[in-house]
């Protein structure tokens, strides 16, 4: 890759990373710079931009539980906002055509729909960064959108199989039949390969060779091999750990895919007034998730952040127009016009999602709406029973806690912890546990604090997670006693700073717990020596 390509990129990130903004707008820009400048794309930064692409998908593959695709609020939400947004947007472009664009004259009532199924998609690139940098993969509105970035990209995938007029392979059903009994010997390997470089490597192996080349063997789409593969790897137990440590080497590739958007081409004036009027019809897509949405009975804070992060237009939306522009269903124009709307998109989502929260409350003081009268289960207030001790993060030290306080407080005690399959596990060990994210605002808008509880320990493993609960307790005027968790004594300043009222540094206590078990139990030789 020529070098100017990393300069500007990082020039262009770093410009708006320090206004506050996320980097992947700097890197859309230095794309459109570089074109400015006459450079062109390239096949490095093509296979490193799919590359990116495809980890994207293996690694929500790794975090994704195939249950979520199968809830009607997401295969109904997916399945409904394509139909109406393909609709919308087929009736904008016909309405465009008739305004007299030179563009659009020659647009046919089909190749608006092409166009309007292309623009219906929403960015998974997009939504999974926004979500990572908030903390909010786990979040109930989180899994839910995700679970609708996946049934569209299933949808996009489907498409370009069929588009490309390659018919699978019969071999095809045999790969998939065959991959779920492979699954018990990947589980082995992954597990004898340490939790280093190597179990990383095998991933790779995993979705790049198997999964990719797999499918791409038998005439499916590669990247749907990808995430396929990481389905199947989400209920082992290094999923999380692989997800980590593929984040950065993720990261890095998908810049190379916002420089690419930038590259395609130089917009025309006709091209910039039609990806204005986009723009402008980008909330009524954005309306329909909402609606969507709230027809399956969710809160209207769920909703309304899961649309936040679905406010986009999509790469795989660019993918799909590029497609039929190579195939001659559309003129390239139109994926400059898709290109430009994507880029200005996540100018527009960027910041609406970084404020969604204030967003919210404003909307919430000022109309005061009803929430529905028959709210989905997954989001009905938390109740506490008849607890008096909130543990928050039921790892270790939270499971230890709370072992501990049980003799003081029989039958009084609660934790909380966001791992679905930690809390069935804990709950089978006849522990009082909810599954719930602390990290959430929505988590503390659904539970009452009040006074009920006496005390809440704050043991989760982030720093920022507990300081961002301890910035919530405060907020509802919590009167009770909080104590947290820290690794670090300038960890320990900031929540004193915050109000907590014990600190609990994991690293010395562990070591003054190992010197007194010492003493007590082999002391007279100590002292003898």
């Amino acid at each position: 890759m020529d070098p100017i390509f990393i300069a500007i990129a990082f020039g262009c990130g770093l410009a708006v990373y320090l206004i506050n903004l996320p980097p992947l707008i700097g890197f859309l820009v230095a794309g459109f710079v570089l074109n400015a400048m006459g450079y062109e794309s390239n096949a490095t930064l093509d296979t490193l931009a799919n590359l990116g692409v495809t980890l994207l998908l293996f690694s929500i593959g790794l975090k994704l539980d195939i249950k979520t695709l199968l809830k009607k609020e997401v295969w109904g939400t997916a399945t409904g906002h394509i139909v109406f947004s393909t609709l919308l947007f087929t009736g904008v472009l016909l309405a465009v055509k008739a305004i007299g664009f030179s563009l659009a004259l020659e647009l046919e009532w089909r190749q608006a729909m092409l166009m309007g199924f292309a623009l219906s998609f929403s960015s998974t690139v997009f939504a999974v960064k926004v979500l990572e940098e908030r903390s909010d993969m786990n979040t109930f509105y989180g899994r839910i959108a995700i679970g609708v970035l996946v049934m569209q990209d299933l949808f996009a995938v489907a498409f370009l199989t069929v588009s490309s007029g390659k018919v699978p392979s019969p071999w095809a059903l045999g790969l998939l039949v065959l991959l779920p009994l492979l699954r018990p010997l990947f589980f082995k390997v992954l597990a004898r390969s340490g939790h280093g470089e190597l179990q990383t490597l095998f991933a790779v192996f995993l979705a790049l060779v198997v999964g990719v080349g797999g499918f791409e063997l038998v005439g499916l789409k590669g990247d749907l091999g990808a995430l396929v593969i990481g389905m199947m790897l989400a209920s082992h137990y290094s999923a999380s750990s692989l997800a980590k440590s593929l984040f950065n080497m993720k990261e890095l590739f998908l810049v190379a895919f916002f420089l690419n958007i930038g590259l395609n081409g130089m917009p025309t004036m006709d091209a910039l007034w039609i990806a204005a009027i986009l723009l402008l019809v980008l909330p009524l897509k954005s309306l329909i998730y909402y609606l969507m949405y709230n027809r399956y009975g969710l809160r209207i804070r769920t909703s309304l952040l899961a649309t936040f992060s679905l406010s986009n237009y999509s790469e795989f939306g660019l993918i799909v127009a590029a497609l039929a522009a190579k195939q001659g269903l559309l003129s390239n124009d139109w994926v400059i016009v898709a290109s430009i709307a994507l880029a200005v998109s996540f100018m527009v989502s960027a910041p609406l999602n970084a404020e969604n929260e204030n967003i919210y409350r404003r909307l919430m003081n000022r109309f005061q709406p009803r929430e529905s009268s028959h709210l989905h289960p997954d989001d009905t207030p938390i109740q506490l029973g008849d607890a008096r001790v909130l543990i928050i993060g039921m790892g270790r030290i939270g499971q230890g806690a709370y072992m501990e306080l049980e003799q003081r407080y029989p039958g009084q005690l609660l934790g909380i912890d966001s791992d679905k399959k930690k809390i069935k596990l804990l709950q089978e060990l006849n522990i009082n546990a909810l599954e719930g994210d602390a990290s959430d605002s929505d988590f503390w808008d659904k539970t009452n604090i009040g006074e009920q509880l006496e005390y809440i320990f704050l043991a989760m493993p982030n720093h920022a997670g507990n300081l961002y609960a301890l910035e919530q307790i405060r907020h509802n005027h919590f009167k009770g006693k909080v104590a947290a968790i820290i690794c670090y004594p300038e960890e320990g300043a900031q929540l004193r700073d915050m109000g907590a009222d014990d600190i609990f540094n994991i690293y010395e206590e562990a070591g003054s717990g190992f010197a007194r078990h010492v003493i007590e139990n082999t002391g007279p030789q100590l002292q003898s020596a």
